[in-house]
């Protein structure tokens, strides 16, 4: 809200004199801030810790107690009947959720390991192979031959 507008409404309402038109804009907005805390809050406008709070309070309470309770924080039995259905509608909704990283988790390790195990039985059927076919070259040439360097000799 502009300056001029807020001496403007000091100066109709004539709290202040307007040549103090800066220390009347705080005061003013200091009677506003204590109106407004002082006011009861709109249902939408309530944490959710105050709605658990009048959740747990309501089911505590008769139906004619209930009644009185509901007029003096302002509310609706509906209000308490949704609050109550999304407090339910959490907690069902973040198990699966713990559940469902949880099994991502152990699904991602899982792959891991079938990926290094993949790896190591192909290493392994490679040197297999290469014991294989140097059984099969000494066997055709014969023993040791010093032709032939060894993978130690290079």
């Amino acid at each position: 809200i502009p300056q001029v507008t807020l001496s403007r409404w000091l100066r109709k309402a004539s709290v202040v004199q307007p040549e103090r038109s800066q220390d009347a804009a705080n005061a003013f907005l200091k009677v506003r801030s204590n109106e407004m805390s002082m006011r009861p809050q709109r249902p939408k406008d309530w944490t959710p810790e105050e709605k658990l709070q009048a959740v747990l309070e309501a089911s505590q309470l008769s139906e004619s107690d209930l009644g009185a309770y509901l007029r003096q924080k302002g509310l609706h039995e509906g209000h308490l009947k949704q609050w109550r259905q999304e407090m339910i509608g959490g907690l069902q909704s973040q198990a699966p959720h713990k559940k469902a990283k949880g099994k991502s988790e152990d699904s991602r390790r899982i792959q891991q390991l079938e990926r290094e195990l993949h790896r190591k039985d192909k290493a392994l059927a490679e040197t297999a192979a290469l014991l294989v076919l140097k059984k099969k070259a000494q066997a055709i040439w014969g023993g040791e031959d010093d032709s032939i360097p060894s993978k130690n000799e290079k």
